[in-house]
């Protein structure tokens, strides 16, 4: 069983940086896609970025809605991903869900393809 817990949410403000970390369970972090997924206010859940392994290394994909701000990063020693966060944006202003699973890639961005899901991080961009 993959065990997942966020951290680093909190308040920023518009144009300002936030990193996220997502600390998983030891238990065959490696074989899993991680991604990142958040939901706004009234919204529904999202793709945010994800990780994927791929021929032996691992490939990275986002959203267009945060390519070329976000970060994802994998440390596979340390079980753990990261999500820097850069230029954010009220639009931005989300709760943080860190997921693992094993999606085909054409399904990569839908929620339900994941098995595990962490308890999420509050991040607020303030206008």
């Amino acid at each position: 069983q993959v065990q997942l817990v966020e951290s680093g949410g909190g308040l920023v403000q518009t144009g300002g940086s936030l990193k996220l970390s997502c600390a998983a369970s030891e238990r065959t972090f490696s074989d899993y896609t991680m991604a990142w997924f958040r939901q706004g206010p009234g919204k529904e859940r999202e793709f945010v970025g994800a990780s994927r392994g791929s021929g032996g290394g691992y490939r990275v994909y986002y959203a267009d809605s945060v390519k070329g701000r976000f970060t994802l990063s994998r440390n596979n020693a340390k079980n753990t991903i990261s999500l820097q966060m850069n230029s954010l944006k009220s639009d931005d202003t989300a709760i943080y869900y860190c997921a693992a699973g094993r999606p085909i890639l054409s399904a990569l961005s839908m929620s339900t393809m994941y098995t595990y899901w962490g308890q999420g991080t509050q991040v607020n961009v303030s206008s």
